[in-house]
């Protein structure tokens, strides 16, 4: 496996690939991050992941400046997992002059982007320069980050980029927790309470699919259970996989999203849901 710092020695080292399969990452990598890695070399090869710790999707007051950089780390678990090239530039590299930035959808401003304004606009901005430099044939992206997932797919599309995105599900811990380089950040007692957003979701798709379909009311006391076990709840969300807007009557392929902090961390998650047609 070659660890690669450099644009330059990156486009020379894929100069003849025809199949790339990419996985783009912050480093700190956990069964997650592998499970993709895995996913893309069944795709095609070679595979490259790259660790690069964003400030753009960053905001003021959050964890950049202590997120993990655990790079020798990271890269032995991406040689162990069959991973042919590690890219990781530095900040010099990845923006050599002043930001351009990627314009986003309005849906960046939902949801999570409403608790984190610009936070998609770095997301995207880094993704499209990270596409255009592996130049991948697949990337493959986590479930976990829904929205993400879906902002990044619309990229592709609207750039007419030649790029299969594969989606990858959601590696979860035995209680049910997703997991997540942030995960490292809560304290024995949050660890123990921090399933209940799993499991939450999951009721709330229990309801959705006995029948139950007053989603204001879902959402409310979905977002008053995480309450009262002392969860900040940014929003509990019923929205349709198609859209990821508010149903419209009729719809039948939903998913139930949700981001609360418990105490300085701040998890998301999200349960698909398939309805029965009526």
């Amino acid at each position: 496996m070659r660890l690669i710092h450099r644009v330059a020695e990156l486009r020379a080292a894929l100069a003849d690939a025809e199949d790339t399969a990419f996985v783009p990452t912050m480093g700190n990598l956990h069964r997650g991050h592998v499970a993709l890695v895995e996913q893309a070399r069944q795709a095609g090869r070679p595979v490259v992941a790259s660790i690069f710790v964003n400030p753009l999707q960053f905001g003021a007051g959050e964890d950049f400046e202590r997120y993990p950089r655990t790079l020798a780390a990271d890269c032995e678990k991406l040689a162990a997992t069959g991973a042919d090239i590690v890219f990781a530039p530095d900040l010099a590299e990845m923006y050599p002059e002043p930001q351009t930035y990627q314009v986003v959808p309005p849906l960046a401003d939902e949801l999570c982007g409403a608790q984190r304004p610009g936070h998609f606009q770095g997301v995207a901005t880094v993704v499209l320069k990270l596409f255009n430099m592996v130049r991948p044939r697949y990337a493959a992206f986590g479930k976990k980050d829904y929205q993400q997932l879906f902002i990044l797919k619309g990229l592709v599309r609207q750039f007419n980029l030649p790029i299969e995105v594969l989606a990858g599900e959601t590696i979860r811990d035995e209680d049910g927790l997703a997991l997540s380089s942030r995960n490292g950040y809560l304290s024995p007692a949050e660890r123990a309470e921090a399933p209940r957003l799993y499991a939450t979701l999951r009721a709330v798709a229990a309801e959705l699919a006995a029948g139950r379909r007053d989603l204001a009311a879902i959402e409310a006391e979905a977002a008053a259970e995480l309450g009262r076990h002392g969860w900040a709840v940014d929003y509990v969300s019923v929205r349709s996989q198609a859209t990821l807007l508010p149903p419209q009557p009729g719809e039948t392929a939903l998913v139930a999203l949700a981001a609360a902090r418990l105490g300085s961390t701040r998890l998301i998650d999200n349960v698909e849901v398939g309805l029965n047609p009526v």
